[in-house]
């Protein structure tokens, strides 16, 4: 039975996320970062005052069901319809060269303890795309509504698809135990897929239905939840898809219902007020400096280099393949490197499925913060000196 240590320990955990949160929102930061530092400095790792117990790890995966769930209502599908191919190829080369990159340094320093699919899995970490901060950085130089700033929008969108696609298969495969059997979890993972889409519309089409005869609101956020967490129930449990994959889906899927953005405010506040930062504490209170050793400070300063690096090249090269000028290619590459929910959210998948090892969640933390810092400096400096030259070119004229 739970003492009532778990009341202070979660009024903790709630207080200091939000503090370091807009502390971090002040130095032009994401709030993640605030509760990845609350985590760790509250943790064993540093002042000990809280201790990821089993019922914060509990609390923390439902949160990452909820975070997940969420993205998904923020999803626009038709906007991902008309995003254009630039938006897609930018995506597809933004995610297969970082996977490449993670696998061979992972590879290179011989972290693997399961042969292959830890060094997939840490490839799989840096695909995902966070560009929260890369909005804010375009808003601020008029950016967001140019070219760059929609193939960026477009190509995270996509990105972060491609990512939960990867990672179902890549979990699937890895939980399997054999090789014999990649072809049985494959099947299963497109059964899933199949059932989710079976499934998906007819409460899709109910869920309209009876939104239109009833005016009442309230009570369509706890249907829609009851869905995203029967998705990922059945995803896991029965066809060995993660279960943030099922709520990412079903979030897909009630994102099309009338009242999407009612249930996605209602789910915001959910996840705001308890469970995200009771996630993202748990991730910086499962860091163990203690184990961190002088190759795995090696393996931090090359992870980051190949993070910074690969979505730079993958994305720049995918938007000069579509015939975007070479400064504005490097541009949008800069714009995809920051990493942030999404990375923190399948490492921790990767330790909860006992592919990766809990030391490796500082390596992850480390890099998410870093990425969140040079992604707007970068890209500001990007797009200043090219404002610049415009200016002296028209001065010339």
């Amino acid at each position: 039975m739970l003492g009532l240590e778990f009341l202070l320990d979660l009024a903790i955990i709630i207080v200091s996320t939000k503090l370091l949160g807009v502390i971090t929102k002040k130095f032009q930061l994401p709030q993640v970062v605030g509760a990845l530092l609350a985590g760790l400095i509250l943790g064993p790792a540093f002042l000990g005052v809280v201790n990821d117990t089993d019922f914060i790890k509990t609390l923390a995966e439902l949160g990452v069901v909820i975070i997940m769930f969420s993205a998904g209502l923020e999803v626009d599908i038709n906007e991902m319809k008309s995003a254009g191919k630039a938006a897609v190829v930018v995506a597809i080369l933004g995610v297969l060269v970082p996977l490449l990159g993670g696998f061979l340094i992972a590879s290179a320093f011989q972290l693997s303890f399961q042969p292959i699919f830890q060094n997939i899995f840490i490839g799989v970490i840096i695909t995902a795309t966070s560009v929260s901060i890369t909005v804010e950085a375009l808003q601020e130089m008029g950016k967001l509504k140019s070219r760059i700033g929609t193939i960026i929008l477009g190509a995270a969108v996509f990105d972060d698809f491609i990512g939960i696609i990867v990672l179902t298969v890549v979990s699937g495969l890895a939980g399997s135990g054999s090789s014999d059997s990649v072809i049985f979890v494959v099947v299963k993972i497109i059964a899933f897929f199949f059932v989710a889409l079976v499934v998906g519309i007819p409460f899709n089409k109910l869920f309209n239905s009876y939104s239109r005869m009833h005016k009442k609101k309230r009570r369509f956020p706890l249907f829609a939840l009851a869905f995203a967490l029967f998705l990922a129930f059945i995803g896991e449990k029965y066809f060995g898809v993660a279960d943030i994959a099922g709520a990412f889906i079903a979030g897909l899927i009630v994102s099309k219902t009338v009242h999407a953005s009612y249930i996605h405010r209602r789910t915001e506040i959910l996840s705001y007020m308890l469970l995200s930062p009771i996630f993202f504490a748990s991730i910086g209170l499962s860091i163990q400096i203690e184990t961190f050793s002088l190759k795995m400070l090696w393996f931090t300063l090359a992870f980051i280099l190949v993070a910074l690096l690969t979505k730079v090249v993958g994305c720049g090269v995918g938007a000069k393949l579509c015939g975007v000028s070479a400064r504005e290619s490097m541009q949008i590459g800069i714009g995809m490197v920051a990493r942030g929910e999404v990375g923190l959210i399948i490492a921790n998948k990767g330790v909860t499925s006992g592919i990766l090892p809990a030391s490796f969640f500082a390596p992850v933390a480390i890099m998410v913060i870093l990425t969140s810092i040079f992604t707007p400096v970068l890209l500001k400096v990007a797009l200043t000196e090219r404002k610049k030259k415009q200016i002296i070119k028209e001065g010339n004229y």
